[in-house]
């Protein structure tokens, strides 16, 4: 029994490492933003690789949204920090506009909780602040959490050809 409950401890443990690493943590929260967006009814596509400023397509039947996925689990001053910035090799980092994107969603983890922003919502923001559990006054971001309707209606990316629909 003693080397079943080591060899559990190293697996745990070896789970713990590779959630440390950003880059996985971050592939987590899409495959739970593809869960979440499909399970409320939105036909999801990925691009492909990894050189478009957006990580999905999201179909709402009438339009196509270019959506970004940002996951935070760092808490600043009582609110959870997402930057709304890419990086450029070679040059510093760059906002995102609406030339780039149509929506950000953000997936606090710890939570499980998502945010559904419009590009208008923050453009020119490089930093953003969301407080899921309160200790703000006035969260500038609070009406978006959950907003998954917005993606419904709205701004659109491309429409869909009527005979496609």
């Amino acid at each position: 029994m003693g080397d079943e409950a080591e060899d559990l401890d190293m697996v745990r443990a070896a789970a713990e490492r590779r959630l440390r690493n950003t880059k996985r943590r971050g592939e987590l929260s899409e495959a739970a933003f593809l869960l979440k967006a499909s399970s409320l009814g939105f036909c999801v596509t990925r691009p492909w690789g990894d050189s478009e400023r957006y990580d999905f397509i999201l179909d709402n039947g009438e339009r196509l949204w270019r959506v970004q996925v940002k996951c935070t689990e760092v808490v600043r001053a009582r609110g959870y920090d997402v930057q709304s910035s890419y990086g450029i090799y070679g040059k510093r980092k760059m906002v995102y506009t609406a030339r780039d994107i149509d929506a950000l969603v953000v997936h606090i983890r710890p939570l499980d909780v998502w945010y559904v922003l419009p590009i208008d919502a923050f453009a020119l923001c490089r930093s953003l602040r969301f407080y899921p559990q309160g200790g703000c006054r006035r969260p500038r971001f609070e009406k978006y959490r959950e907003a998954w309707d917005l993606m419904r209606g709205g701004p659109i990316f491309l429409p869909l050809p009527a005979e496609s629909r």
